[in-house]
């Protein structure tokens, strides 16, 4: 190769390299920039969401300053427009706490989004009714004010995020939704998990964008610790959504554990703790759950209290 076709080259090899450095050239997104001001302009104030669930409202609470002192309030419900993922082994008691939350805001005439991924809807539903009946209300007088997503019988919108989302943006703006539940998340990648950041992430992103206060059902592996916010796809979950309620069922196996949790051998005990809320304060304690006989969960006393 003579030396005038090596320097062209050069030429033709620097041309090419300036252009890429010209169309990868970094420029700030100057959308994405705010004051504090400017962000508080967009802020929604934080109240309390009731959840139906018997002991959980008064775990949350915000501190305020009055006349000098600092004072702490508790909300009476989850933080509103937050995103909560509730994680747990089989048999916890996870989707009864969400179908009580779905009851209790639907019987006080909100619109509820139920995105169901484990179980066709009509089956569903069907849970739904009992747990009304379990909570003394009338399924009938609001059962349309539950919103049904089928993604369990929905290959499609089950298997393609974008189409997920896009059903529940026409949900919520036709139905005026106000409060969303997906159960389970697992079942959105329950096959690829090594994509379950970027799932959640752009759930817990849409959740944000319009405004909905959301319960993610999250499931554990078998081998992951009970009391632990890792659910399957690691921590993806946890360290994504706003905070974690862990559910955990133990064997009562040895005298250590029934002296512990004042039960007898045998006996299986539930556990009930709240992983982080970055939105407001929250008890850190675990604290006994109870799975009554009509199906539903109650939250009870602290461990050794």
């Amino acid at each position: 190769m003579t030396k005038k076709k090596i320097e062209s080259q050069e030429v033709q090899t620097e041309e090419i390299e300036t252009q890429s450095e010209e169309y990868h050239k970094p420029e700030p997104d100057l959308k994405a920039v705010f004051t504090g001001s400017q962000a508080l302009e967009k802020a929604p104030k934080i109240y309390g969401v009731s959840t139906g669930v018997e002991g959980l409202d008064d775990l949350f609470f915000i501190v305020t300053a009055e006349g000098g002192k600092i004072v702490k309030k508790t909300l009476g419900g989850i933080p509103a427009y937050s995103v909560m993922n509730i994680t747990g082994v089989s048999d916890t008691g996870k989707s009864l706490m969400v179908e009580q939350f779905s009851v209790h805001q639907a019987s006080k005439g909100n619109k509820v989004a139920f995105i169901t991924v484990e179980s066709p809807a009509n089956f569903v539903v069907t849970s739904l009714k009992l747990r009304a009946s379990a909570m003394g209300l009338n399924f009938d007088d609001f059962q349309d004010n539950i919103i049904l997503i089928d993604a369990a019988s929905s290959t499609r919108i089950r298997e393609n995020i974008p189409d997920l989302l896009a059903t529940l943006a026409y949900v919520i703006q036709n139905y005026k939704v106000k409060y969303t539940v997906i159960d389970s998340v697992t079942g959105l990648f329950e096959n690829k998990e090594m994509m379950a950041r970027a799932i959640v992430r752009r759930l817990f992103n849409f959740m944000k964008k319009w405004y909905q206060t959301a319960l993610f059902v999250s499931q554990k592996r078998s081998g992951h610790e009970e009391l632990t916010a890792e659910a399957a796809g690691g921590y993806a979950v946890g360290h994504i959504v706003d905070g974690t309620m862990v559910l955990a069922k133990e064997l009562i196996d040895s005298p250590f554990k029934a002296k512990m949790y004042k039960k007898e051998i045998g006996d299986i005990v539930r556990l009930f703790r709240i992983d982080g809320c970055r939105m407001s304060g929250h008890d850190t304690r675990t604290h006994f759950l109870e799975i009554t006989e009509t199906g539903l969960v109650v939250i009870k006393e602290p461990i050794g209290k």
